[in-house]
């Protein structure tokens, strides 16, 4: 088996899923005036409804702010590092990634229970090491020095995508940009083109924006107050990520409350091929250790700092080229993620 083909294949996919991580006027118009004619009897009937939503006097309901008024922005800096180990064949490669990305998030006009936000990515630190061997990259330095993944990493500091988030489930439900982010993207390397459509499937990066406010409860809570969330990230020929969170606040104070996280994972075969260089003939891979923290400014309505732990380990049966190898996988990854008004890009190195 060619380990450095599938070892190449999973740097893009650990690096994506660091990140990883939307009516003509006419009908407007008159859907407005059939709203305006029925105001009278909506507000009426809303009074009953917040009477029966009232907070309970011990608990307290959290305000997502940060995408609520037009041309709000902030900044966030993800940073992970992931181990990765593999055995194949008698060879085992250990791969080393430290990443940093630089992500600038943008509200424009509130519409209804919709928010629309930009999501850009204006800058990647990052380091690899694939079983001895080094790739670097820092998008603050002039002249960086050129790797084979250079382009690449270029083409990420255009990517920018515009999601449409439903404000009372904060979930995103429309995603645009995303086929211009894999044109960008794939044309560094266009054998890289199928598995970016297999990573980047508009699913996909839907579930990579939501852990930005993932810790974010849409009820009202107090210390020990526990809520749940699943998420299935399909990645095609990739296979499927079943990911369930539990997340217990954790402890409350004036300005701010602070959120405990579990996370179970467990990995799923992919179905079909899609043209990818290899193929994923069984899989049995599943977290031993999900665990983290997420800090929630009250003032600023967003999430200001977290932190989650994941380990991974399993085995996988790998087919390439009509040749396949059974390869046993342990992966740990730590990301963490700092939240800021002002840009927290470094200044570009000469």
């Amino acid at each position: 088996m060619n380990m450095w083909r599938w070892s190449g294949s999973l740097v893009v996919m650990t690096m994506l899923f660091a990140l990883v991580a939307n009516l003509p006027a006419l009908g407007q118009d008159k859907e407005k005036k059939e709203a305006d004619k029925k105001e009278p009897e909506k507000k009426e009937a809303d009074k009953g409804k917040d009477a029966a939503q009232a907070v309970p006097a011990d608990m307290e309901k959290w305000e997502w702010k940060a995408f609520a008024k037009k041309d709000n922005k902030f900044y966030q800096e993800l940073t992970t590092d992931t181990v990765q180990t593999m055995k194949a064949m008698g060879q085992e490669v250990k791969q080393e990634q430290n990443q940093t990305f630089y992500i600038e998030w943008t509200s424009g006009e509130p519409k209804g229970d919709e928010w629309f936000v930009t999501q850009k990515i204006i800058g990647v630190k990052m380091k690899i090491n694939i079983g001895g061997n080094n790739i670097a990259y820092d998008s603050t330095e002039k002249e960086a020095p050129a790797n084979p993944m250079t382009d690449f990493f270029k083409a990420l500091t255009q990517a920018e995508l515009k999601l449409t988030i439903n404000n009372k489930t904060m979930t995103v439900t429309k995603v645009d940009g995303a086929n211009e982010l894999i044109d960008k993207l794939g044309s560094t390397n266009t054998q890289l083109q199928p598995l970016l459509k297999s990573i980047l499937s508009d699913a996909a990066l839907k579930q990579m924006a939501e852990p930005t406010w993932g810790a974010f409860p849409t009820i009202p809570v107090k210390v020990g107050t526990t809520w749940n969330k699943a998420f299935n990230l399909d990645l095609g020929g990739i296979g499927s990520y079943d990911t369930k969170y539990t997340y217990t606040v954790e402890s409350l104070d004036k300005g701010t409350g602070k959120v405990k996280i579990e996370a179970k994972l467990e990995y799923k075969q992919p179905t079909d091929k899609r043209n990818l260089p290899f193929t994923i003939k069984s899989a049995k891979l599943a977290s031993t250790e999900g665990t983290g923290w997420a800090v929630f400014d009250k003032e600023k309505g967003r999430i200001e700092s977290s932190e989650i732990s994941m380990k991974l380990s399993g085995d996988l049966e790998i087919d390439v080229s009509g040749m396949s190898t059974r390869v046993e996988l342990n992966q740990s990854q730590t990301s963490k993620v700092k939240t800021s008004d002002t840009n927290p890009l470094p200044t570009q190195k000469k």
